[in-house]
């Protein structure tokens, strides 16, 4: 069965968005960029919410652009390439390789997991990856931690009173930028 991942980068003191709604703190040097880029090609499927959708459509047909790095072509490529599913209460629409949603966030990540195939299915975006952890859904979260206080703005998860035990995967540092890559795998106690 496929892994549910939740992969985001955030500041130290734990925003993915700053006060002002801007998350330029968080541009990837190139060996964060490779890092996404390799995050890409292990999954089968991506979720993501309306605003980290708008934020992503932009790789749309992207892959052959001169005016991008060979690097930046190649995510491009991967990303147009992956199946991607959107949760929005607003969109009617969506570009692309892109589609909306047809069943519940439960249901949506049950039928990618059962797919055939390889590969994670990944779940961005705050609001999202916060309702997946409520139900339980997250198996794995893989954190870029940037070496930035923002000093609010939206959190990688809302504070709850929800107790989740995690497992250290793996830790090390990526670019030159003092950037930190964390796994942790959620411990299911059966």
């Amino acid at each position: 069965m496929r892994q549910v991942v939740c992969d985001m980068s955030v500041s130290l003191d734990g925003y993915v968005v700053g006060p002002d709604g801007g998350f330029n703190w968080s541009a990837p040097d190139d060996e964060v960029f490779a890092l996404a880029t390799d995050e890409v090609r292990g999954l089968s499927a991506h979720l993501l919410g309306r605003r980290l959708y708008e934020s992503m459509v932009f790789w749309e047909d992207k892959e052959d652009d001169p005016a991008l790095s060979a690097a930046e072509r190649e995510f491009a490529a991967l990303w147009n390439a992956l199946p991607k599913v959107v949760f929005s209460r607003t969109l009617r629409s969506v570009e692309g390789s892109y589609v909306l949603a047809a069943g519940s966030l439960a249901d949506e990540v049950r039928r990618l997991r059962d797919a055939p195939g390889e590969g994670d299915v990944a779940i961005g975006g705050p609001t999202l990856a916060t309702d997946a952890a409520a139900l339980g859904l997250v198996d794995e979260y893989r954190v870029r931690v940037y070496p930035v206080l923002v000093g609010g703005g939206t959190p990688f998860f809302p504070r709850s009173e929800q107790h989740v035990d995690l497992e250290l995967v793996e830790t090390r540092p990526v670019g030159a930028g003092g950037v930190v890559y964390l796994r942790h795998r959620v411990v299911r106690r059966h």
